[in-house]
């Protein structure tokens, strides 16, 4: 069976979007739990505005969050991947690594190997020199994965497009260069 996979992890697939991802997408983004630590949840026009973003910095930049599927059968989870970083905070122009799975493929340790995938993909494929990535303070999910791939807390900001009364203002910042995630591999 072709795959059309980018690359792979033990379980997990990843892939460009495609159009029949949107339906799905905008359910989960719609969801109040899997959007709790963003500022609102999305409507249809907005997922597949986000999708289409999406697309257009994989163009552009050759890599994006990309849609991850479970391997064993096929299903789409949500996305993994790296965006490049055009606010003004440390790590401008470099890229974040994200992630976003519907809840029913939560703790099952999916965010850490996708991400872990990305690492490798990013350091290994893209040659990049450093990957950030960042979260709301009370997101103490997505931090704990941030840890569990080896990256380093190296400060907190402002989130510049959030009001200042938004409990999600404060952000946390990680950071792992490529040298820490090939000593870490072994």
């Amino acid at each position: 069976m072709e795959t059309n996979y980018l690359f792979e992890s033990e379980r997990l697939g990843f892939r460009p979007w495609k159009d029949n991802d949107r339906d799905f997408f905008a359910s989960m983004t719609a969801d109040l739990e899997v959007m709790r630590y963003f500022p609102e949840t999305l409507t249809k026009l907005q997922a597949d505005q986000l999708i289409d973003r999406f697309n257009r910095h994989m163009d552009d930049e050759g890599y994006t969050m990309w849609a991850v599927e479970r391997r064993i059968d096929r299903v789409f989870i949500g996305y993994v991947g790296l965006l490049e970083i055009t606010m003004a905070i440390e790590g401008q122009g470099h890229a974040e690594i994200g992630w976003r799975l519907d809840k029913r493929f939560w703790k099952q340790g999916f965010a850490t190997e996708g991400a872990l995938a990305c690492l490798a993909y990013a350091f290994d494929v893209l040659h990049m020199t450093a990957v950030y990535s960042f979260t709301a303070t009370i997101n103490v999910p997505s931090e704990t994965v941030m840890k569990k791939i080896g990256m380093s807390k190296i400060g907190e900001f402002q989130h510049p497009k959030l009001a200042c009364d938004s409990p999600l203002k404060t952000h946390v910042l990680y950071k792992i260069e490529k040298q820490q995630f090939t000593n870490s591999k072994g």
